[in-house]
């Protein structure tokens, strides 16, 4: 819990514990800031390799979503010393898989850490850097700002599914691309505008991270229409394939969240799907938004403008279409 933290009173920490952003940042000079980030997680995917790919992208993610450059990164690891059904091959499969995609990112893998644990874990500790005049922070956005996010919904569901082994080959292969897919395109493409806020959308799914970006200043309108949802998500949450924490981050969002007549439970529980390496949500002057998710589709992303801010209190309100 960030409350549980001392404050911070450093001020070359130009991002720290005051608001639930995705790094920390410090100022090395007028020039150059530090970005720092940690995440880990259990297998998600039978794929030890494929596993490794998805939790390295998810890691290096953060330094994206802060409008800065990874640079290096340290391997963690929890692996069960000795179960035959856990092989250190296996390990090795996981780490090589986190490799390729640190270097396809262009960050160099220096070094990490190792425990014996009864369960698998795999992540990074990854250092980037970003002007300290250009940081972008998960607080920002302003009234007439619109919303664009990167990448489509629906990996926990997806994945929830694939653990009970019912989800389609297809299914499966469009969550691992898009849960392996780099927002380094997406951040790129951002660049070039106006940024007011963005973040990336992990584990409090949509609304919960939209919920941060609003910050009790703003409200927001969603567009269901316009959102990106991967196939056959919609169907696996149907037939009840649907993470516990994506149903508790729904019901945290009761009190600031409402949605127009004819929209099902389905439909609000896919927006609080909590998300494994997900897509980037930016606000941006309303003006640049279309410009920015042609870019961003230019490079292959399922890219679009899924609603608006305006001032107010941090409500979100769901439409079936704007």
């Amino acid at each position: 819990m960030l409350s549980a933290l001392p404050p911070v009173s450093d001020s070359a920490v130009l991002v720290g514990t005051s608001t639930a952003d995705d790094a920390a940042v410090y100022r090395i000079s007028d020039e150059l800031a530090l970005i720092q980030t940690v995440d880990f997680f259990t297998p998600i995917v039978d794929s030890p390799f494929a596993f490794g790919q998805i939790s390295a992208t998810n890691s290096i993610s953060d330094v994206y979503a802060m409008g800065g450059h990874p640079v290096i990164a340290m391997n963690i690891v929890g692996y069960p010393r000795d179960n035959p059904k856990a092989p250190l091959s296996a390990l090795g499969d996981i780490l090589k898989g986190g490799a390729q995609k640190a270097a396809e990112a262009g960050v160099s893998v220096v070094g990490g850490h190792t425990i014996d644990d009864n369960e698998p874990k795999y992540g990074m500790a990854v250092t980037g850097f970003v002007h300290p005049d250009k940081i972008w922070r998960n607080i920002g956005a302003k009234p007439g700002d619109h919303l664009v996010l990167t990448k489509a919904l629906g990996t926990g569901i997806i994945a929830t599914a694939m653990r009970a082994q019912k989800a389609d080959s297809d299914v499966v292969s469009s969550a691992v691309a898009s849960m392996s897919l780099l927002n380094e395109a997406a951040a790129k493409a951002a660049a070039q505008f106006a940024i007011s806020a963005c973040t990336d959308v992990t584990g409090f799914g949509l609304l919960g991270h939209l919920r941060e970006m609003l910050h009790d200043e703003l409200d927001a309108v969603l567009d269901l229409s316009k959102i990106p949802i991967l196939p056959g998500t919609h169907e696996l949450a149907r037939a009840g394939f649907v993470p516990g924490g994506s149903r508790r981050n729904l019901t945290s969002m009761q009190d600031v969240f409402s949605v127009d007549d004819g929209i099902d439970d389905v439909e609000q529980v896919i927006l609080s799907d909590a998300q494994t390496s997900g897509g980037l949500l930016i606000a941006l002057p309303e003006a640049e938004a279309s410009t920015l998710v042609s870019h961003c589709k230019d490079a292959g992303l399922a890219a679009a403008v899924i609603g608006g801010v305006s001032a107010g209190v941090g409500k979100i309100r769901l439409r079936s279409s704007l």
